[in-house]
């Protein structure tokens, strides 16, 4: 019997060493195996303590970890529970760790998971010299009984081998130094902040392409629409799940003042709902006109088509309010509705510098609606009057005041907002926070109180401006929460306080930004002294937002913030401030550091009535996690090269049965049984045609020697011999078994020797290849179902079984090991004896088991689709609509969709496919999960000589083949092939 052995294959180092380099880019970062930050459980756990505070678990979670663990140790009298389930119970429990993605080497969904976390290297010896028997056990949940009973049976008794298998090669992130690391759990679990406190976020794209998006709202109605309005005088409704309806939900760009300048205030400013927007089905929206060549604001009334929920009847406009502007700046541009129902409206100062206007400036003049905050009722005005006032305004009975005046002394408010309040408490709910653009030093954020009077022109933020005015001892102003000074920024943009569900740490946090710098700032008020605290908001770094979809880099000009119908936050930007550029993009805000526990932030959209077509979302900008790291350089390893002194060329031989549909090869003869003291043959340097024949598989129906016949059920198997544990005592000898070679090992046998590098990851390489080396492999006949290999159910006693016979020296089981029939699982060899296609797979397995230290989950596709094509012996055709993964590395269970229509393989488009259409892409290859969907032909892109079939793809989940889910016609699309959806299966 050859053995062959990692020496014999030098030359697939480079490949395997490839697939090993994500392991060594980068640091990493908590992350769990679901790809998302960790979170504090709703329930404390029970098993998994030392994580009920922060980790990757739930209380769900945490059972199925106690239950799993519990049938492990049923192996184990009392002695051995005492020895082992201390080990046991904390491997089980990274899971839940909050670095359970890096323990597992799960951070990237395009590389090889680990099947047990990465233990550091003393840990490891530890857990080797008291409870190494108990790594089969661990591996159980992973495959059938006898699926790594041999690769446990080789690597148990060598301390080196066994570790190999199981440590994480980065000491600093390793089980348990991951738990002790001081710089790791400092602020594990709090918004990340850089060394000068600025604190780190990260972005999702959510819509892209708008000319100047000035304003997103929602519609509060359960359907999570929001609606975009652009400059120009277009608003557009969006769907939850991002596609935007072609017809616009708004269209005034006849009417609508602006230009294509850069830096003109004036255009389509906001629009604001009605808060029973169901019921009353009205809009109302600010805009710049112009009027007998006079500039105004426009604040106008639009009501909903009667059967249309998307699109406002442009005939309904009712004009609520107009007011002349003396300039073309300073034009407000904020419409809200109070938690009162009442319409307040944010008016600049009317433009130019300094509010000229006036002895005092429109400012401070209670006379003119210029440079206030307003407030109307608009409620049951359809038979009346545009808006009445409220009769607890506050300059209501004073003397040439304007009755809708409910704040004065602003300058140009821009953007305004209402808080929430705090979900468990309330606080602060109501509150009206406003951004007001400064003059010549100052930016401020108020909060703005009936009857206040915000300094503007006698002050600027906090420092005088107009020192007469300023000196008035009857100004009685009311000071901003927070001023900055124009290093900072030149034009701020009032945002909102996040009071959202997903990101738990960012409550209570005002996040704002500037125009002009582009900066990102945030106030936190003290619940102790009521000061508002300052943070910058900066992009995190790569490894930060090394999440799916994150991305960490905006557009400069901040043009607006906005708040979802669930609370989480948003802001508007564009990388041209211009009315007709379509450079502007909504970020999603996001904390990579933690977010809510699953299910409580769990949302399902009421349907939507589309009239029209949907035009479907393609973020732009890369995301982070498919950057290349740059800061990291990748580990290097030196080789020494030297001529490998020449072999003496010996064939292998193998027996080989007639082939009766063909002329009978030559067959040569085996080489007498082997005893305990088995050596090894040399290989072949370079075959010869002769070597080439007698290593072809034979065909199917082909007799097989009585030496290889499969044993009855029942029947005791010969013990087969093994490289580093002897199958025999002193006394007994072990029968030949006639091997089939597999295509690796033909690969190895028809390949010259070479010198095999040198380093640390070649000795990875090393141990990872003589788990492979080390399977005996038993030839079987070609047993079929309906023209089907026959498939086994797990623990049945008709499998072949060989039993080990390791000697006692080698395998002595400590006390504790219990003597129960369940206790000494069997480790029979993995019957190799495959097709070809089967054996393709099995090289695939190789190189996957390779890529991560050797201890990875690759679960082969089973079920009646797996591989179909034309079916053996029979012609018949593929089936139309079946599926197929197309990967570059040759990987089974990830890669680009592929689909059999009309005679021929095409791909799929990635518009509109979600986790649900893998769902069913998976399912048809035989798994049973589908774990990630991969866009923009991140898993490959397809050669032009491929055909696009399907698009617009909308599964439930529960179709038998994606030609049953909603899509477009076969072959009508509108993507490339640079937009192929991948999946990744398991």
């Amino acid at each position: 019997m050859t053995l062959v052995t990692c020496d014999h294959f030098p030359h697939l180092l480079p490949l395997v060493l490839l697939l090993l380099l994500p392991a060594w880019q980068g640091c990493c970062h908590p992350q769990c195996l679901d790809y998302k930050p960790p979170f504090e459980p709703r329930q404390p756990l029970v098993f998994c303590k030392e994580y009920t505070k922060f980790g990757c678990c739930d209380l769900e979670k945490d059972g199925e970890i106690s239950v799993r663990f519990y049938n492990i140790m049923a192996n184990f009298d009392h002695s051995g529970y005492m020895t082992c389930g201390k080990y046991l119970r904390s491997i089980l429990c990274q899971e839940c760790s909050p670095y359970s993605a890096h323990l597992y080497d799960a951070e990237d969904a395009n590389t090889p998971m680990r099947m047990l976390p990465g233990l550091c290297p003393h840990y490891c010896s530890e857990y080797w010299s008291q409870c190494r028997y108990t790594l089969s056990l661990l591996l159980e949940d992973f495959g059938g009984p006898h699926q790594f009973a041999n690769l446990t049976a080789t690597i148990e008794e060598d301390s080196r081998r066994f570790c190999d298998f199981l440590e994480l090669k980065d000491k600093q992130y390793c089980y348990p130094n991951v738990l002790t690391n001081t710089e790791l759990n400092a602020n594990l679990g709090f918004v990340s902040e850089d060394p000068t406190g600025c604190l780190e976020l990260c972005l999702q794209e959510v819509a892209n392409g708008l000319r100047n998006p000035v304003a997103m709202i929602h519609a509060d109605d359960g359907t999570h629409r929001f609606f975009v309005a652009e400059q120009l005088g277009y608003v557009w409704a969006y769907l939850a799940n991002g596609s935007r309806i072609d017809r616009p939900f708004l269209n005034l760009t006849r009417a609508v003042l602006t230009s294509p300048w850069a830096g003109d205030e004036r255009g389509f400013l906001c629009i604001a709902l009605h808060p029973r927007f169901t019921v009353v089905r009205k809009a109302y929206v600010y805009y710049s006109v112009s009027v007998k060549k006079e500039e105004r604001i426009r604040i106008s009334e639009f009501t909903l088509l009667p059967h249309d929920d998307n699109q406002l009847d442009h005939s309904s406009e009712r004009t609520i309010l107009e007011v002349t502007e003396p300039a073309s700046n300073h034009n407000g541009g904020q419409l809200l509705f109070g938690h009162d129902g009442y319409l307040y409206i944010f008016i600049g100062d009317g433009g130019r510098a300094g509010d000229p206007f006036g002895k005092f400036g429109n400012a401070q003049n209670k006379s003119t609606l210029l440079g206030k905050v307003l407030r109307v009722d608009v409620e049951d005005n359809d038979e009346s009057v545009p808006y009445s006032i409220p009769p607890d305004n506050p300059f209501v009975e004073e003397k040439d005041a304007r009755p809708e005046i409910y704040a004065y002394g602003v300058r140009n408010m821009w953007r305004c907002s209402i808080d929430r309040g705090d979900p468990a408490t309330g606080r602060g709910r109501g509150r009206m926070l406003c951004g007001d653009v400064g003059q010549n030093k100052y930016e401020e954020v108020d909060i703005i109180s009936k009857g206040g009077n915000y300094g503007w022109r006698a002050k600027e933020g906090f420092s005088c401006y107009d020192r007469k005015l300023c000196q008035n001892s009857s100004l009685d102003d009311t000071l901003p929460i927070f001023a900055y000074p124009h290093k900072l920024g030149k034009s701020v943009t009032g945002g909102y306080i996040y009071r959202g569900c997903q990101m738990p740490n960012l409550n209570g946090l005002y996040i704002f930004g500037d125009f002009m710098s582009g900066r990102l700032m945030s106030l936190k008020e003290s619940k102790i002294t009521g000061e508002w605290q300052y943070n910058e908001v900066c992009m995190g770094r790569d490894q930060t937002c090394r999440f799916p979809k994150l991305i960490n880099s905006h557009y400069k000009y901040i043009i607006s913030f906005a708040e979802d119908e669930a609370g989480e936050l948003y802001f508007l930007a564009t990388g041209k401030a211009s009315s007709t550029a379509r450079a502007g993009i909504i970020y999603k805000i996001v904390d990579p550091s933690r977010r809510a526990p699953p299910g409580k932030c769990s949302i399902k959209p009421l349907p939507v009535q589309i009239k029209g077509k949907l035009i479907h979302f393609y973020p732009k900008e890369e995301f982070t996690i498919n950057k290349k790291p740059t800061t990291t350089p990748v580990p290097k390893t030196t080789t020494t090269t030297k001529t490998p002194p020449k072999r003496k060329s010996t064939s292998i031989k193998i027996i080989k049965p007639p082939m009766p549909t063909r002329k009978t090869i030559r067959k040569t003869s085996l080489p007498p049984p082997t005893t305990a003291s088995t050596t090894k043959t040399p290989i072949t340097p370079a075959p010869t045609a002769e070597t080439t024949k007698t290593t072809r598989k034979p065909m199917r129906n082909t007799p097989t020697p009585a030496t290889t016949r499969k044993p009855t059920r029942n029947t005791p198997t010969p013990a087969t011999t093994m490289p580093t544990i002897k199958a025999t005592t002193p006394t007994q000898t072990t029968p030949a078994t006639t091997v089939n070679p597999t295509t690796v090992q033909r690969a190895v046998a028809t390949t010259p020797a070479r010198t095999t590098p040198t380093g640390y990851r070649t000795t990875i390489m090393t141990a990872a290849f003589s788990k492979i080396a080390q399977i005996p492999i038993i030839t079987t006949p070609q047993t079929r179902r309906h023209g089907k290999p026959l498939q086994y159910p797990q623990g049945t006693t008709s499998q072949p079984i060989t039993t080990l016979q390791p000697t006692p020296q080698a395998t002595t089981r400590l006390p504790y090991w219990s003597q129960s029939p369940m206790a000494s699982p069997q480790r029979p060899p993995i019957n190799t004896s495959l097709p070809k296609s089967q054996e393709e797979r099995l090289w695939i397995g190789v190189k996957m088991e390779s890529a991560g230290e050797g201890n990875q989950v690759f679960k082969r596709p089973r079920g009646r689709d797996r591989g179909r094509g034309y079916k053996r012996g029979r012609g018949r055709k593929i089936r139309v609509g079946s599926v197929r993964l197309v990967s570059a590395d040759g990987l089974s269970d990830r890669g680009r969709v592929e689909i059999f229509i009309r005679g021929e393989w095409g791909t799929v488009c990635d518009d509109l496919f979600n986790t649900k259409a893998a769902t069913v892409v998976c399912r048809q290859l035989g798994f049973t999960t589908a774990f990630a969907v991969m866009k923009r032909a991140a898993l490959g892109e397809a050669d032009r000589s491929v055909r696009i079939l399907l698009d617009d793809v909308e599964c439930e989940g529960g179709e038998r083949s994606l030609l049953q889910c909603k899509r477009s016609r076969v072959g009508k699309h509108n993507c490339t092939h640079g937009e192929d959806v991948g999946v990744i299966c398991g």
